[in-house]
């Protein structure tokens, strides 16, 4: 998809456009003989997008094309991977049925909105599939039925980079995408990927979840926390969102696990922890050292601090360690009244080689 200007960024397609392109691309194969060049299929969002047939094979009875995935300029791990299709009749007149094949996977757990055993090809990529096969279909009025089996030949390794497994996705991708189009660096799809995994652990029967900033912050507390690991969600910089979506389905009690830096903007109030969203105001660690029996100097060396880690380390030095346990108490109200004490509390506040040095919880 092109920049709609020089320095903006390049939006692409998800896998579900990719595969509703392939899709169209297979049967109209199916029906000519010959692949076309290239399909314009309907997305989700009131406009067409239009896809180049990558490659594409015929025989008796089948059909099979394949477009390579551009996601503009998303760090997407399907970038340029190739989406196919295969197309071929069958006899239920009028029916479309739709399957996963290689690469693609098959959904284990219940809370994904998919059956469990059925290829992981969320619904709205299925009615992209199935209007843009009708579409085929109806330009030359076939009244035949058609299978088409989606396809991703390197689906398996991708997963590998991905949090399929844990979400109780396995052999392959997921086909997913609500709008078709991939927006660079989007908030909107990390959130939607947060709620999903919330969705899998409620729906595995557990209350307690586990929010982490990322993959090291989320191995830490796998050392402190004894729950299963569809139980923990990286939840990055959108704690606000992470903490209502625990709330709106059910959870009981969140833990949140973080190092000073993020724990010290949620003890702050900032539900929003991304450097472009909020910052750690020495100011404010000051006041919660001073609280904590601090003596001016130290409160003045904290307040002079070239960041949290920073402050952290002058605080441990000066053997104020009761700040961690201060701002992991804070935190903790923040995030419950975030909810509206909805949900139990708890933080904890590592250091960055993973030991603990504060900690705190409050009951919902």
């Amino acid at each position: 998809m092109p920049r709609s200007k020089p320095d903006e960024m390049r939006s692409g397609y998800t896998t579900g456009t990719c595969a509703a392109a392939a899709a169209r691309a297979a049967v109209l194969t199916l029906l000519h003989g010959v692949a076309p060049h290239e399909v314009t299929i309907d997305l989700p969002i009131g406009r067409a997008a239009t896809l180049r047939v990558q490659s594409w094979t015929v025989e008796d009875g089948f059909a099979r094309c394949c477009v390579v995935k551009d996601a503009g300029d998303d760090p997407d791990v399907t970038h340029g991977a190739e989406i196919c299709a295969r197309a071929e009749w069958t006899a239920e007149d009028g029916i479309v049925a739709i399957e996963g094949g290689r690469g693609v996977g098959v959904v284990t757990r219940p809370g994904l909105g998919l059956e469990i055993g059925e290829a992981a090809i969320n619904p709205v990529p299925r009615r992209m599939i199935a209007a843009a096969v009708r579409g085929a279909l109806d330009s030359v009025k076939e009244r035949r039925g058609v299978q088409v089996v989606v396809e991703v030949p390197d689906g398996e390794n991708l997963a590998k980079r991905t949090l399929n497994a844990r979400l109780g996705i396995v052999g392959g991708i997921s086909i997913l995408g609500t709008t078709g189009v991939v927006t660079p660096y989007s908030t909107s799809a990390y959130k939607a990927c947060i709620a999903q995994a919330i969705d899998v652990a409620r729906a595995s029967g557990y209350d307690h979840l586990v929010l982490t900033t990322g993959g090291r912050s989320e191995r830490f507390a796998q050392r402190f926390v004894e729950l299963p690991e569809v139980c923990f969600v990286q939840m990055a910089d959108f704690a606000g969102f992470a903490l209502q979506q625990c709330a709106r389905k059910g959870a009981r009690k969140v833990t949140i696990c973080a190092m000073i830096g993020k724990m010290s903007k949620l003890a702050a109030g900032h539900l929003q922890t991304h450097v472009s969203s909020s910052r750690v105001e020495p100011a404010f660690l000051e006041r919660v050292a001073v609280a904590c029996g601090a003596d001016q100097s130290v409160a003045a060396a904290l307040r002079a601090a070239n960041t949290a880690r920073h402050a952290g380390e002058l605080a441990q030095s000066a053997g104020l360690d009761c700040i961690f346990d201060e701002v992991s108490r804070l935190a903790c109200g923040t995030c419950r009244g975030h909810v509206a004490g909805a949900l139990a509390i708890e933080c904890i506040l590592t250091d960055f080689d993973g030991n603990i040095l504060g900690r705190a919880a409050v009951d919902g």
